[in-house]
C-alpha cells in the first residue's frame, strides 16, 4: 500500500484507484478516504444505534412498546408484527456490530420500515388487495 501526503494524492490519483492508497497529513497522521455512500452509511447506522441503545436502556414496558417510541412507524404493524419486528431489529444490530457489516441492521430497519408503509397504505396479506404467487411457480424476469 502506497503512502503519500494528501497534497500529493491528487497527482497519483490512477494509481490510487488501482490500489489503496494511504494519505497522510503534514504531521504524518494517517487519514482515511471514504466514498460519500459510505461515510452516510456509517452515519446511518450510528444513528440507529444511538435510537437503540436509548430504547433497550429504558426498563417501562415491553420491548415492542419502547420501540415504537423511537420508531413511530411500528405502530403501523399489528402488536404480533411489533413484537417481530423489535426482536429482528435487536438481532440485527447486534449481528452488524459484531461482524461489521452495518449494511444488515440498515437492510432490517429499512425492511421492516417499509412493511409498516406498506400496512399503512392497506396493503397486508389478508386485505385481498395482494395475489399471492405459488411458492412452486416460476415468473419470468422482466
Amino acid at each position: 500500500m502506497a503512502t503519500w501526503r494528501s497534497s500529493d494524492l491528487s497527482k497519483h490519483s490512477a494509481e490510487a484507484e488501482d490500489h489503496p492508497v494511504t494519505p497522510t497529513r503534514r504531521d504524518g497522521e494517517a487519514l482515511v478516504p471514504m466514498s460519500l455512500r459510505e461515510a452516510e452509511g456509517r452515519a446511518d447506522v450510528l444513528d440507529f444505534a444511538a435510537q437503540l441503545l436509548t430504547v433497550t436502556l429504558d426498563d417501562r414496558g415491553s420491548l415492542a412498546e419502547r420501540m415504537s417510541h423511537a420508531f413511530p412507524w411500528t405502530l403501523a404493524l399489528s402488536p404480533a408484527d411489533r413484537e417481530s419486528c423489535a426482536r429482528d431489529l435487536v438481532d440485527a444490530a447486534r449481528a452488524s456490530f459484531s461482524t461489521d457489516r452495518p449494511h444488515h441492521a440498515i437492510a432490517e430497519l429499512t425492511s421492516w420500515r417499509e412493511t409498516a408503509t406498506a400496512v399503512a397504505a392497506g396493503l397486508s396479506s389478508d386485505s385481498g388487495s395482494l395475489e399471492w404467487l405459488d411458492d412452486e411457480e416460476t415468473v419470468e424476469r422482466p
